[in-house]
């Protein structure tokens, strides 16, 4: 069984996906730790209520110490709205999973999260939008994509109906990406993720 931290700033709606897939047993791990940057997240709540250790931490040197401590394997950022530091990403290389609400290389990089994607892609006038889940790097938003799902915007009336539209999306592939790591299905081979099918 794998071990995951899931790491949330704000309100935790892809934590709850998270967290009653692994209650279904679809998944081969257990979320051991649920660590927020904001101490008012309500992402900090839903773990609580699910009986998983949280506590809010700010300072990423003892961030990296907890998920040791806890023998973390996994790190999901679920709206986890904190740059990473270096010295975690190296320790955890190929080991952070973030999930972005675009079809990355669009509306991504510094600046581009939360709603301020929906806001810049419908302002742009985008008809088709998505999610990906991608391993994170130094780069913002630019390590190996893992995966992609497209959806239909075109009908959204502004930039918060669009994020609801791509949130639905944003469940999905995020515990399949979750599933997959923990099932040791993901190979990293430079910037790509292969993810061996025929096994499944």
């Amino acid at each position: 069984m794998v071990k995951v931290a899931v790491l949330v700033s704000g309100g935790g709606t892809n934590l709850q996906a998270l967290i009653d897939e692994f209650n279904l047993g679809t998944i081969n791990g257990e979320i051991k730790l649920v660590v927020s940057n904001r101490k008012n997240a309500y992402g900090l709540v839903r773990a609580q209520k699910a009986g998983i250790k949280n506590m809010c931490i700010k300072d990423q040197d003892e961030l990296l110490k907890t998920l040791k401590e806890e023998g973390i394997e996994l790190v999901v950022l679920a709206g986890y709205l904190a740059i990473i530091s270096d010295e975690l990403i190296k320790e955890y290389e190929n080991r952070i999973i973030n999930i972005h609400p675009s079809l990355i290389p669009s509306f991504c990089g510094m600046g581009y999260y939360g709603l301020h994607v929906h806001e810049a892609a419908f302002k742009r006038g985008v008809k088709v939008s998505g999610a990906t889940v991608h391993f994170v790097s130094s780069t913002v938003d630019g390590g190996p994509i893992i995966i992609q799902k497209s959806i239909d915007v075109s009908n959204a009336k502004s930039p918060e109906e669009m994020q609801q539209i791509v949130l639905t999306v944003e469940h999905q592939i995020l515990k399949e990406a979750v599933r997959l790591y923990c099932d040791n299905k993901l190979e990293v081979v430079g910037e790509r993720v292969n993810i061996k099918w025929e096994e499944l």
